[in-house]
This record gives C-alpha cells, structure tokens and sequence, in this order.
C-alpha cells in the first residue's frame, strides 16, 4: 500500500467520528442504521480496523455524504460544481444554487440542537420557505406561527424575522431567497387564448 493510500484511510476514522458527533448520533444509532454492528464502528472510528468499500458504502450513505468527501479524495478533474452542505449552530444549509445574483435556492435543516432563543433579525431581500419534514417555527414581525410540511410561507426580510425547529425534531425546508428582494413571478394556472 502506497503511503498516501495508508494516509488517506488512517483519516477516515476521525472524519467518521466528527461526523457522527456532528449529526449527534450514537454508535447504536448508527449500527441500526447501517446494519454494521457497534464495535466494528468504533474500532473504525478509533483507526483500530481498516475501511473497506462494504463499510463505507452504508456510512457514506447513513451520514449524506459522498464516498470522495468521507475518504478525502483528491480532485479528479470533473468540471462540475459541487455544493457543499455548510453546518452551523446547528443548522445545515446546502446550497441548490450558485449564480451571480438572482434568487438562491437552499435546503435546509435545522436540528433540534439548534432550538435557540428567538431573537429577530432583518436584512435585504426576498425569501420564501417551504416545509418538506418537521414543523418550523416563524416569528415575522409580531407573528408567530408553526409551518407544517406542504405549507409555505413569503416575506420581505426587512421585516423582523427568525426561525427554527418548532420542537424537539429536525424541520426540513426549501429557502428561496433574493438578496436583491426580488421576487418570483407566480402562475396559478395556464394562460388561455380565446378563440
């Protein structure tokens, strides 16, 4: 084995376990989740027991990653953009979009780690959410309402706002949001011509 291959797979262990600690996961959790029993995940995250494909595979699965991103892998050349997930406080935000201006397009997830107290903000622009899992708690101005999934929600963000999980489970949503305050352009239905 080259040593940059035995250097490459003495990491993965400790990306392993950031990850894991990231996402606040048990080994236990993690075991039920992939099938591949708690001690052979520890001795992996300790560094104890190489990885092999079988393992990854399930791992890279379970913690929404690539195999390229868990092992480090060197860049191949491909040409297109990858967006990465950027977690903080507890919030991950993974990018849709990456353009120059215009409206962006994010999904994202906010864990229950991450219920925080409100404390309102505002800025420029345009935003609209859409709840795919959990319930998301919105304080606009002096509303504050619990969004369920399927339901959505648009506002100017000079407008006092905050939001976060309404409880102690993750809340999944899309954001759409124009830096500029531009807004979408809504069509209810088809136009139709007269004859």
């Amino acid at each position: 084995m080259d040593n940059d291959l035995g250097q490459a797979l003495d990491a993965v262990g400790p990306r392993l376990r950031a990850l894991r600690q990231q996402r606040e996961t048990t080994l236990a959790d993690l075991s039920a989740t992939t099938g591949i029993s708690v001690s052979t995940l520890s001795r992996l995250e300790s560094g104890a027991r190489r990885p092999t494909l079988e393992l990854l595979l399930p791992l890279a699965r379970a913690h929404g990653v690539t195999l390229d991103e868990l092992v480090d892998a060197p860049p191949t050349g491909d040409p297109r953009v990858h967006l990465r997930p950027v977690t903080r406080h507890g919030m991950t935000m993974l990018p849709l979009t990456r353009r120059a201006g215009g409206i962006q397009a994010f999904k994202m997830v906010i864990g229950p780690d991450a219920r925080r107290k409100p404390d309102p903000q505002t800025h420029e622009g345009y935003e609209w959410l859409y709840v795919l899992n959990g319930r998301l708690r919105l304080i606009l101005g002096e509303h504050d309402v619990i969004l369920v999934p399927g339901e959505a929600a648009e506002f100017d963000t000079r407008v006092p706002h905050w939001f976060g999980a309404a409880e102690a489970e993750p809340v999944e949503f899309l954001s759409l949001f124009g830096k500029q305050g531009e807004r979408a352009h809504v069509r209810a239905a088809p136009k139709t011509t007269r004859q």
